[in-house]
């Protein structure tokens, strides 16, 4: 009998990521006093390969990755996802502990006190029986899905690959439909719909679910598919509703829930997911514009040239759209379809008031809450209610936002946007520096969460009015934290496994692409120095960012849009200013980190 738990990580397409994985499970395990073997499967061969034999004995294979049925024919086999490991290794041991049971061996110390661990936490059987369906109830479950999130990069295939995992983990089938920056993929049909038991929407965005009417729907974040897959899976089977009908009674935990899924940052990032194209496009044409026909290439001498045309396409078609589009899918978000027209008039009045983005976002909360209200105060009865999405929502939500828009809202927000472009054009010496702290700060504290996008919703919703130099404090403080990681493991090497160095390479692309994302691995690991150290070094590129008046016309898209002319002002001390950071949150990390343990 083996006296070690065997692990096998099949993820040979994302080798740096595998590797890193490797080491999380290895420090969980040295942790908990848990001897492993791993088996990690890379393109170039299998490192550590596991015997026949010892597969043989093994009463449960951990598989990070896809289970290779073939070497496991007729195991256990407990599957987990490389996101999953990467957030909570630790987790991931104790969930495949507790789906052993007792059935692991006993030959070790450590392996018996990780299993008296789980036993004492989930009580001496394991799960309890009627928390496990038979093995024919998973295999006849059809279950359908959909991810997405604001920037539709890395959250929603992450997501993604977690509902799979989970869905063969069970046993389950499954089907995902990812909605990301090209649009949808793997398109859930009208066929895959029908034959649906369950529909599950992880997503931190606005997702139309009016395709699923009838079926038993369930939605979350995409943050529970990443973590526990197959929680969330049991979760939806026990708590899902009929998708139009009336909820039931809430359990206790499920005020938290939905405030998650339908709260007023979901609604603002759902707007931002929308208008982010417009920005990025818009942008792009006008600093093409400027490369063709200089800085001066709007005025009439330069008109019906390529240069004038490009940059008009960028500012009178592309951007004029950025802040009705914000608006409508604010409104989209809070009132399904029937809020996208008034959401978007108000954005049209915001922008020929002047109101911007403050303005865009006010039209959008107030049409979509206005819309909500009328549609659950009109009673027509079933034979007029069919006028209610297409006449009547729109038509008095319509009215009711641009009257506000008109004579209440939008002159004071007007006039509040005036002053603050104003300032922002202004600001010289410490109250950029100030400014380009804060910002910068935020871009690293949770690399991707909640404040790292207000500080990039901040950034982004300036550029309608003009103000380009927040947007380039936002982006070159979130290239650092990965950048400053790559820096790190390649100076200070005592600090990082070999695997973690390996890592580093891929967190060094992904900085360059401004995917701050790339360093929450090692953030996940040692939170408490690395954060303090990647923050430090993201407000000092702000600050010198904003102190040098770096401006920016493009919010994304990292280091491949700065060769573009005039897509970013003083080149140099904007490559400066994230040189700087990065440098700093480096040494910083040498410093704080302790040396890594060796295997």
């Amino acid at each position: 009998m083996p006296s070690s738990l065997l692990v096998i990580i099949n993820t040979p397409a994302r080798a740096t990521h595998s590797l890193l994985a490797r080491e999380a499970l290895r420090e969980a395990a040295r942790a908990m006093q848990l001897p492993l073997r791993i088996e990690t499967l890379l393109e170039s061969g299998a490192q550590d390969p596991l015997a026949p034999e010892e597969l043989a004995a093994a009463p449960l294979v951990l598989c990070v990755g896809e289970a290779p049925a073939q070497r496991l024919a007729g195991k256990a086999a407990h599957v987990a996802t490389l996101a999953a490991v990467l957030a909570d290794a630790a987790g991931v041991l104790r969930q495949c502990l507790q789906q052993a049971g007792a059935g692991l061996p006993a030959g070790s110390p450590g392996l018996m006190a990780a299993r008296a661990d789980v036993t004492e936490a989930t009580g001496a059987g394991g799960p309890k029986e009627a928390e496990r369906p038979g093995a024919e109830n998973w295999q006849a479950l059809k279950v359908v899905a959909v991810t997405s999130c604001p920037t539709g990069i890395a959250h929603t295939f992450m997501a993604e690959e977690g509902l799979k995992a989970a869905a063969a983990a069970l046993g389950c089938q499954m089907k995902v439909e990812t909605q990301g920056s090209v649009g949808a993929q793997n398109t859930l049909s009208p066929d895959d719909i029908a034959a649906a038991d369950l529909v599950i929407i992880a997503a931190d965005t606005q997702v139309d679910a009016s395709r699923f009417a009838g079926k038993r729907l369930f939605a979350s974040g995409t943050k529970a598919a990443i973590k526990n897959g197959q929680g969330l899976i049991r979760q939806a089977l026990a708590e899902a509703q009929p998708h139009g009908a009336a909820p039931s009674a809430p359990k206790e935990a499920a005020p938290a829930a939905k405030k998650e899924r339908t709260g007023a940052y979901k609604h603002l990032m759902t707007g931002v997911s929308f208008m982010l194209p417009f920005v990025v496009t818009g942008g792009l044409l006008i600093a093409l514009g400027f490369a063709l026909g200089g800085i001066y290439v709007y005025d009439d001498a330069h008109q019906g040239t390529l240069g004038w045309t490009l940059f008009s396409i960028g500012k009178s078609a592309t951007f004029a759209l950025m802040i009705p589009v914000l608006s409508g899918y604010i409104a989209y978000s809070v009132a399904d379809r029937p809020g996208i027209t008034p959401g978007m008039a108000g954005g049209m009045i915001a922008n020929s008031i002047g109101a911007g983005f403050l303005g865009g976002l006010a039209s959008g909360f107030i049409a979509g809450y206005a819309v909500k209200w009328l549609n659950e105060t009109i009673r027509l009865g079933r034979n007029l209610d069919g006028l209610k999405p297409v006449l009547i929502l729109p038509l008095l939500g319509t009215l009711i936002t641009g009257l506000l828009m008109y004579y209440v809202i939008g002159q004071p927000v007007a006039a509040l946007l005036a002053a603050l472009t104003q300032w922002l054009k202004g600001l010289q010496g410490s109250s950029a520096l100030l400014l380009g702290l804060l910002l910068g700060g935020m871009m690293a504290i949770d690399m991707g969460g909640p404040i790292n996008k207000a500080a990039y919703t901040f950034g982004t919703g300036l550029i309608a009015s003009e103000v380009y130099s927040p947007m380039a404090a936002v982006m070159a403080a979130g290239m650092t934290p990965p950048l400053a990681i790559a820096l790190a493991a390649w100076l200070f090497k005592s600090r990082f496994s070999a695997e973690e160095r390996d890592g580093a390479k891929a967190a060094a692309v992904m900085g360059l692409a401004f995917i701050t994302e790339g360093a929450i691995p090692f953030a996940a690991k040692d939170p408490l120095r690395v954060i303090p150290a990647l923050a430090a070094g993201s407000a000092l590129t702000g600050a010198v960012s904003m102190l040098a008046g770096c401006e920016l016309r493009v919010p994304h898209g990292g280091a491949f849009v700065l060769p573009i002319p005039n897509a970013v002002t003083h080149l140099g001390l904007y490559l400066a200013a994230i040189a700087a950071g990065t440098v700093l949150s480096a040494v910083l990390l040498g410093a704080l980190k302790k040396p890594a343990q060796t295997a």
